[in-house]
């Protein structure tokens, strides 16, 4: 039994002492891991809630995403250093630590992006929900490139040569890219949308001769609501190449019209006319004057143009006072004697043996 129980006793070409100090070496750092882990985590949770930053809520999802099976793995390796182990056994156990070491690496910065998009995404909730779901598929890329550096990185540090995996994959990537180019650059347009915003939901956009509002922006086609009621699909890569309005991003609202009034009207009438339109739109509210000319001559009319904006771009607040200001000038005019150009014209027709005969005709007659 002494014999047994003695320190020098040699087992696997290593003294038992060196065995017990190895073995301790593994225990002592998976139980510090393994007590500290939540205790780090659950004051860290309760900083994190306290505070807006989003380093201490970063720094929580990547502590809970170290792994003890992980921890376990470089635990042997460290532990390892004080045995005195065959060739082989000592390269497999480098290069399983090597690859546990790489996955561990992947996980923190998994959990970085992950904290990155998340956060992100409680903010679109809150205006965008489709930008929302297209950030998940930006997550989803983004751990598709990370994971595949990191196992090329893992392989390349255990001796494996990756250069004809890279190439391969290069090929079999660009293969793959032609195959469904189409739907990679709808995917890369939906992000351009994303990330550049040209526009959101609810915006009221035209597109070539198609008006309507956004309704959906997806992974590969964006759907409008038309002003006609049918929903229009289009293409994500189709919109970002062609001209696109966004009405709700307008601040002001341009309006220009024209009017004509009978050529009876008297030049002292038609110099009162600019102040007269300048009146009634500056009485409507949101408004702001812009100009008013005596713009032009014709067989029948004397021609105005008038300019003026809308303070607030709403279709329907604009409509309303384009009415208004319409009504007002009909009042106005008819007060003042101004008469509006009359939509008849008066048509002379004559021969060499009979006299005039008169005849009232539509203006939009030849």
């Amino acid at each position: 039994m002494k014999e047994l129980m003695r320190l020098d006793r040699m087992l696997l070409h290593n003294p038992l002492s060196d065995w017990l100090i190895a073995m301790g070496v593994v225990a002592l750092i998976c139980l510090i891991v393994a007590l500290i882990k939540p205790i780090v985590v659950r004051r860290l949770s309760i900083l994190a809630r306290r505070t807006e930053t989003r380093f201490d809520d970063a720094l929580v999802m990547v502590i809970q995403a170290t792994k003890l099976w992980l921890v376990l793995i470089a635990a042997v390796y460290f532990g390892s250093e004080y045995l005195d182990l065959p060739r082989k056994a000592e390269k497999w156990l480098n290069q399983t630590a090597v690859i546990a070491t790489f996955i561990q690496i992947g996980l923190w910065a998994g959990a970085v992006l992950e904290a990155w998009v998340e956060r992100s995404r409680q903010r679109a909730m809150a205006t965008d929900i489709s930008t929302a779901t297209s950030l998940s598929a930006l997550a989803f890329v983004g751990k598709l490139v990370l994971w595949t550096v990191t196992i090329l990185l893992a392989l390349d540090n255990i001796g494996v040569n990756v250069t004809a995996l890279v190439a391969s994959l290069g090929i079999g990537g660009i293969a793959v890219a032609l195959a469904v180019q189409n739907i990679l650059g709808d995917l890369l347009a939906s992000l351009s949308i994303v990330i550049d915003k040209p526009f959101v939901l609810g915006d009221a956009i035209v597109v070539d001769n198609f008006t309507g509002t956004v309704e959906h922006i997806g992974l590969k086609t964006t759907r409008v609501r038309s002003s006609d009621g049918e929903q229009i699909v289009f293409s994500n890569s189709d919109l970002l190449k062609t001209r696109l309005r966004n009405y709700k991003r307008m601040n002001e609202r341009r309006v220009q019209f024209g009017f004509g009034v009978s050529s009876k009207t008297s030049l002292d009438q038609l110099k009162r006319i600019p102040q007269i339109v300048r009146r009634i739109i500056e009485a409507q509210p949101k408004t702001r004057f812009d100009r008013a000319h005596f713009k032009e001559l014709s067989d029948s009319a004397y021609n105005f143009e008038v300019v003026y904006w809308m303070l607030d771009p709403n279709y329907n607040l604009y409509m309303d006072t384009r009415q208004a200001i319409n009504l007002e000038l009909v009042k106005t005019f008819a007060d003042e004697g101004i008469g509006l150009a009359s939509t008849t014209q008066t048509l002379v027709l004559a021969t060499a043996d009979q006299g005039a005969l008169v005849q009232p005709r539509a203006a939009s007659e030849s």
